[in-house]
């Protein structure tokens, strides 16, 4: 009985549980890992993405190697062909492989006619795995993350003092949302130059038969575990002492602020979730930072990613699809061409998205996602777009975070209420509207920011639903002190503004 193991590309991690089995042994247990071109043509992926997922399986494949695995690597047009191939090449009776974060790669692994055994080993790159995850949800009315965070902050005993938490409060989100103001001086991110391999990986994606997004260069992002324990160690030595205050802060030529770029590192395997929550809470201890930063760091990780992970395989099956307010606008071209964009503040994000294939986390909540809502955008296409645009992006991270949290087209099963808002609070967290065309404090006339007349209209348009909505009720009062005729331009400038754009 030989036993072989199929590494993929998010799994990148020396102790994942498919390697780590105890009937393997490195000596006589052959490995793979496989380029799918077949994969990667699912959309437009970002050239940076691309570049990041493949020269990081590479170098975890040399990495294996001298740490005495026998590793096969393989490029090819689909996974079948060449898996099966050296399946029966090394007389492999039985394949492990660890359980698939993706929904889709799971149908595909179910799809394979292999000649040998299928075993899917439980996944061990959360805390919380899926079962568990259910287990909480089982019997809430609700599922809110802010209960979810503070049971894994009791049950990890990070930042608590026995059962309280440490300073008696768990949430200091109203000290980490101050708005840009004055000159900030921000840390300069680690980024790293391309060795040999990376310049391979990036030569093979510019000459690519396959359609792909954005720019290639400069690739600066790290391709090994050594990198990713760099970026975390210089976040915490120099960007998480002032973290938390301007975490939603958005600001021209800034593109990563104080913010950790720890995802891409995360979602591929290469840093895992609790050494990452050790180091952060570490530091406040050994060096007495603000508490406000550390605890807003930590809820992302602890919280945020683990409860968008947990709900991705909580929902059923059919959440992808779900489209709560009806939205079918088609996504206007300007989402993949930036310079089509004539607000300043969508012309700032999808340049720097092109760029360097990533935004923070307000930046698309409140920018993207938030004119994708409320200017009533299909949100499979919105989805698609963003799961294709984002270095971090897979199917587990962005069907809840868009589906859910942006668009709020699953209906309320994630958030509250929806993360609409008009132009104030991208004038309020932001400088962009100081260099556009367009008037924050207009939401008629030639000047009118379409965050604004958008807001009105979505508003508007889903009133009755709306209504229903505890926490939106009382801003729809507003839409009763407005005169007929400021109502029924806001209507004509929404229309208007579709009908002068085409989908790409």
């Amino acid at each position: 009985m030989t036993i072989g193991v199929w590494i993929l590309g998010d799994q990148l991690w020396s102790e994942q549980a498919a390697l780590q089995r105890r009937a393997i042994a490195k000596s006589n247990t052959p490995v793979i890992l496989i380029e799918s071109r077949q994969w990667v043509q699912v959309r437009s992926y970002h050239r940076q993405k691309l570049v990041l997922v493949w020269s990081a399986m590479r170098h975890f494949a040399e990495e294996l190697r001298t740490d005495g695995w026998s590793v096969t690597y393989n490029i090819a047009e689909e996974f079948e062909t060449p898996l099966n191939a050296w399946i029966q090449a090394e007389g492999i009776t039985e394949l492990f492989v660890m359980q698939p974060n993706d929904r889709p790669f799971v149908a595909l692994l179910r799809s394979l006619e292999l000649p040998c055994q299928l075993t899917l080993v439980p996944n061990n790159r959360f805390l919380w795995t899926a079962d568990e995850f259910g287990q909480w949800a089982k019997g809430r009315k609700n599922l809110l993350m802010e209960y979810f965070y503070r049971e894994g902050r009791q049950r990890f005993q990070v930042l608590m003092e026995g059962k309280q938490p440490i300073a008696g409060r768990w949430n200091f989100d109203k000290e980490n949302r101050k708005p840009p103001k004055g000159k900030l001086d921000t840390p300069e991110p680690l980024w790293f130059e391309p060795d040999a391999i990376t310049q391979e990986v990036m030569a093979w994606v510019q000459q690519g038969n396959f359609t792909s997004y954005g720019a290639l260069e400069p690739f600066r992002w790290g391709v090994t575990r050594s990198h990713a324990l760099q970026v975390l160690d210089t976040f915490i030595q120099t960007r998480l002492p002032t973290f938390g205050p301007y975490q939603d802060a958005m600001v021209t030529h800034e593109d990563t602020m104080w913010h950790a770029l720890l995802s891409p590192y995360l979602n591929l395997g290469l840093l895992q979730p609790m050494e990452v929550i050790a180091a952060a809470e570490q530091a406040y201890y050994d060096h007495n930072l603000s508490l406000n930063s550390i605890e807003g760091f930590i809820r992302q990780v602890l919280g945020w990613r683990e409860f968008m992970h947990g709900l991705y395989h909580h929902v059923d099956e059919d959440y992808p699809q779900r489209n709560f307010f009806d939205h079918q606008q088609p996504l206007p071209d300007f989402f993949w061409d930036a310079k089509q964009a004539d607000m300043n503040c969508l012309r700032q994000v999808l340049t720097q998205v092109e760029h360097m294939a990533y935004a923070h986390h307000i930046q698309r909540l409140m920018i993207l996602a938030n004119f994708s809502l409320i200017a009533g955008l299909n949100p499979q296409e919105v989805e698609n777009w963003f799961h294709a645009a984002f270095i971090d992006a897979y199917d587990w991270v962005m069907q809840t975070n868009v589906i859910g949290m942006g668009l709020f087209a699953d209906g309320g099963i994630l958030a509250s209420k929806p993360y609409a808002a008009s132009a104030n609070y991208v004038n309020r967290m932001s400088d962009y509207c100081k260099s556009c065309r367009y008037k924050p404090t207009q939401r008629t006339g030639e000047a009118a920011c379409p965050f604004n007349f958008f807001y009105w209209d979505f508003l508007d348009r889903h009133r009755s639903v709306l209504e229903q909505q505890g926490r939106t009720s009382f801003i729809l009062k507003n839409l009763d002190k407005m005169p007929p005729e400021e109502l029924a331009e806001i209507r004509q400038r929404a229309a208007d503004w579709h009908n002068q754009r085409s989908p790409r």
